[in-house]
């Protein structure tokens, strides 16, 4: 199970997170985006970590709630109506939880990946946060399947949006600024898959807290 307490702290983990990581996302966008990504995704953790002391005692729907439009309303370019959107969508599945068993986790994600996808129209190979996303999902339902615990689902959920991650950077983006560099985008990894699996990865390791 996870509780609501690491629900909170993982989310409150992206603060230092994304401010230890936002040179190495800027470096990334910078190549083939607006170069604005890391800034962008500090600034927005930033102030979710200011607004979730107000919640913390709330549901988990609402903490998601509130991290998503808290990300849509302080972050500019695509990340924060992308993020955002993904956090609200997160949130419904989640209203008036406690804890998250790893079927409700695995639901929360996917409820958070399609609204990701609603608006952004991404596709598989696009070069987006999503070819992070997806394999991920397909391992924590493989996981389920397995009977496996949270924390080797989450082991193999990380697992998988890294190889996702990888396998952006030799494919030519079809979405966003990328999309007009054209083959010249190939060879360069996609800087919203990267912040996905980092996303990801502090959600593992707080889970294991």
């Amino acid at each position: 199970m996870l509780s609501k307490h690491q629900i909170v702290n993982w989310l409150l983990d992206c603060e230092p997170l994304f401010t230890r990581e936002r040179d190495y996302l800027t470096a990334l966008d910078t190549d083939i985006g607006d170069g604005d990504h890391g800034l962008n995704m500090q600034r927005g953790f930033a102030k979710v970590a200011e607004k979730l002391p107000a919640v913390a005692d709330k549901d988990i729907g609402q903490v998601l709630k509130t991290t998503g439009m808290t990300l849509l309303s302080s972050v500019g370019g695509a990340s924060g109506p992308l993020y955002g959107t993904f956090f609200i969508r997160a949130a419904v599945s989640t209203d008036a939880c406690q804890s998250l068993t790893l079927s409700q986790l695995g639901k929360m994600l996917a409820d958070g990946v399609e609204g990701v996808v609603s608006r952004g129209r991404a596709e598989p190979g696009d070069k987006t946060m999503c070819d992070a996303w997806w394999p991920a999902l397909a391992a924590l339902q493989q996981a389920q399947q397995q009977e496996l615990s949270l924390n080797d689902a989450l082991d193999k959920a990380v697992a998988a949006a890294a190889a996702g991650t990888e396998a952006t950077i030799q494919m030519q983006a079809r979405k966003g600024r990328a999309s007009y560099l054209g083959e010249r985008s190939i060879g360069h990894q996609d800087a919203g898959a990267t912040s996905t699996l980092l996303l990801l990865t502090a959600l593992r390791d707080r889970a294991r807290l």
